[in-house]
């Protein structure tokens, strides 16, 4: 089977002109508004680490100057040149921005005697370079305090870049995060860690190549660096709205927006600048209420509260608001119009979908019904460029309602693979459903193609012909849709169908983040990895001593479940371990092999050491290269 991209279908490529139908492409003021305020960039926008390899390559998405190939939706393309504007902004007075050096902008806010930055991005080498760019051209002062908006990694994970742990411990810098940051930041990826990474290869198109049959963007920036990521941990926490501190001479006032896009986020005012951080609960698109890659379902109307909540308390006093992807909006007017744009599309969808299931419409169908209003429809920053309309509206229903549709016909389904063999039966077989898929993708339906079709390749994986047309169909999926991380998933799946999985490393490694879970978090991952049903005969106990902690765990097996409580030095076990927490997240994470540890004099056993080798026995090892798109 091929593994070549094919073109653009006449389907495709008309469904793509036809777009041009519907939006105001004429309207270029974003094109304007993301290079506001230029001062200097990069040349090349090329970034490596230590080793020479390159974490981040913007020179890649140079095609992005042409115009849209049939191969990709006009209004994805759109967004995705306006990712691609790079360098350092000014935003306003002492207030600058580092865009394109990551999916995510690093701010700078110029205070007394130093720099306030917000967001270090994801990874090390993008902020230290982001960071040099500053002091070359506004003059090389002191990092006096760090903001982390929220808890997702790709605004932090860069700190050490900037500013190291002795920075902190010392008191010279400050750390300041929403309350929860720290719990979230380490524990959202990590218990369902291995399923939600592999999957965002799948979101990110990671594996795809970066031209236009291909990644052109994530939908919220151009892309993910490669790089180190690492943390430090807040020196001052923000609980409640309304909370103040002074950082470096400036005034911050914030607002506090748990269980928005991010489980612990903030917002904040800076009132002698008349400035508004929005976070990310503000951006040129619509976000994800539901993140394809997996994740715990965001609370629509919380966010849109908190939107409306913002727009009363500051909408009127804001001459600029910059958010933490994309560019700024400047001007109360328009602040104001996108503050309360956003509130209501969120209200909109969380609304209108527990409208049409209070008529018994399903998750489904109501993704198929659901419209936006006029206002919201055309409007450029409420596309679904990372979001969607349809997965967001299935996202507030399972919010609510769960998976179950509530007909007992679904309550108990086949599998994939003995749906699909009663499927291609029932069917008259493979060759026979094939040649009707066929049909229909001359015709241009390619969900249907690939709904019947994926019974085939789950009946038969090693059906070349099946694959190759499934593999097709979702290309021309992909090619059509304006949510970036549709597109990706949809090549990503072509591309593994076509080339098969790409191998991949363990899911989970030892990094700054992962180091920073506490002893409990360690110990509940290490019960996901307990394979329930090998363990369901067997019962012991185990004292566990963190040494550098002063902390003791209980873990008792019992019924397939790993428990652990507090308990003291000394309680009695079937058998002991005495290691530090640093052993423990290698040996939790699978990094490090007990056997190992135990002859590095790492690890200290006693009692009954059998029990100790059998419980590590009894772990999975995870590796995120496991099939999506095939059995």
């Amino acid at each position: 089977m091929s593994t070549s991209s094919k073109p653009a279908t006449t389907h495709t490529a008309a469904a793509n002109r036809a777009v041009f139908d519907n939006l105001h492409f004429e309207d270029r003021r974003a094109y304007d508004d993301s290079r506001r305020g230029f001062v200097a960039t990069l040349d090349p926008m090329v970034i490596t680490d230590d080793t020479g390899r390159v974490v981040w390559d913007l020179e890649r998405f140079a095609f992005l100057d042409d115009d849209a190939p049939d191969t990709v939706n006009p209004s994805l393309w759109r967004i995705s040149q306006l990712h691609n504007a790079h360098g350092l902004f000014r935003v306003a007075d002492h207030i600058y921005q580092l865009r394109g050096f990551d999916i995510s902008n690093m701010t700078v806010i110029e205070g007394d005697t130093g720099y306030v930055v917000i967001d270090p991005l994801t990874s090390v080498e993008c902020a230290r370079a982001a960071m040099d760019l500053v002091y070359e051209n506004l003059g090389h002062r002191p990092i006096r305090a760090i903001l982390y908006t929220h808890s997702h990694a790709d605004h932090f994970g860069g700190v050490k870049g900037i500013v190291s742990e002795d920075d902190v411990t010392s008191g010279a810098v400050r750390v300041v995060a929403p309350l929860g940051f720290l719990e979230h930041a380490v524990s959202e990826n990590v218990y369902a860690g291995n399923a939600m990474i592999r999957r965002a290869e799948y979101m990110y198109g990671q594996n795809l190549p970066v031209n236009g049959t291909g990644v052109i963007s994530t939908g919220l920036g151009i892309a993910l660096s490669q790089g180190q990521m690492s943390l430090l941990q807040p020196t001052d926490v923000i609980s409640a709205s309304g909370q103040e501190l002074v950082l470096d001479g400036i005034r911050f006032e914030f607002q506090y927006t748990p269980d928005s896009e991010a489980p612990a986020e903030m917002h904040f005012y800076l009132p002698d600048m008349r400035a508004l951080c929005m976070a990310e609960n503000v951006s040129h698109h619509m976000h994800n209420l539901y993140t394809p890659r997996g994740a715990q379902v965001r609370d629509a109307l919380g966010w849109s509260r908190y939107l409306d909540e913002a727009l009363q308390r500051y909408g009127s006093v804001t001459d600029v608001m910059f958010i933490c992807h994309q560019w700024p909006v400047w001007g109360s007017e328009a602040i104001c119009d996108l503050l309360a744009e956003h509130r209501d599309l969120y209200r909109y969808i969380h609304d209108e979908t527990l409208r049409l299931a209070a008529h018994g419409y399903t998750m489904t169908e109501i993704g198929e019904m659901i419209e936006l209003p006029e206002g919201l429809a055309t409007s450029w920053t409420a596309r679904g460029y990372y979001g969607s309309l349809n997965h967001n509206a299935k996202g507030v229903y399972q919010k609510y309602l769960g998976w179950f549709d509530g007909n007992p016909a679904h309550l108990h389904p086949h599998t994939p693979v003995e749906t699909g063999r009663r499927y291609v039966e029932f069917m008259g077989g493979a060759d026979s459903v094939i040649e009707k898929a066929r049909t229909a993708f001359d015709e241009g339906d390619y969900r249907w193609v690939a709904e019947v079709v994926n019974h085939v390749v789950f009946a038969e994986p090693d059906n070349t012909a099946a694959r190759e047309l499934q593999a097709d169909a979702l290309e021309q999926l992909g090619y059509q849709s304006e949510s970036a991380p549709w597109r990706n998933f949809y090549l990503t799946g072509a591309q593994d169908l076509r080339e098969g999985v790409h191998a991949d490393a363990n899911a989970l490694g030892a990094n700054e983040v992962v180091a920073a879970m506490t002893v409990d978090m360690l110990l509940d991952y290490l019960a996901v990895r307990l394979n329930g049903p090998k363990a369901g005969g067997r019962h012991f106990t185990l004292r566990l001593d963190i040494s550098d902690a002063a902390e003791s765990r209980m873990l008792e097996l019992t019924r397939g479940v790993l428990n652990g409580t507090p308990t003291e030095p000394g309680a009695d076990a079937d058998a002991t371990a005495q290691l530090t927490k640093a052993t423990l997240t290698g040996l939790a994470l699978g990094a490090v092999q007990l056997a190992d540890a135990v002859a590095a004099g790492k690890v200290e056993l006693g009692g009954d050491e059998s029990v100790v080798y059998d419980l590590f026995a009894l772990l999975d090892t995870f590796t995120r290269s496991f099939n999506i798109v095939t059995p």
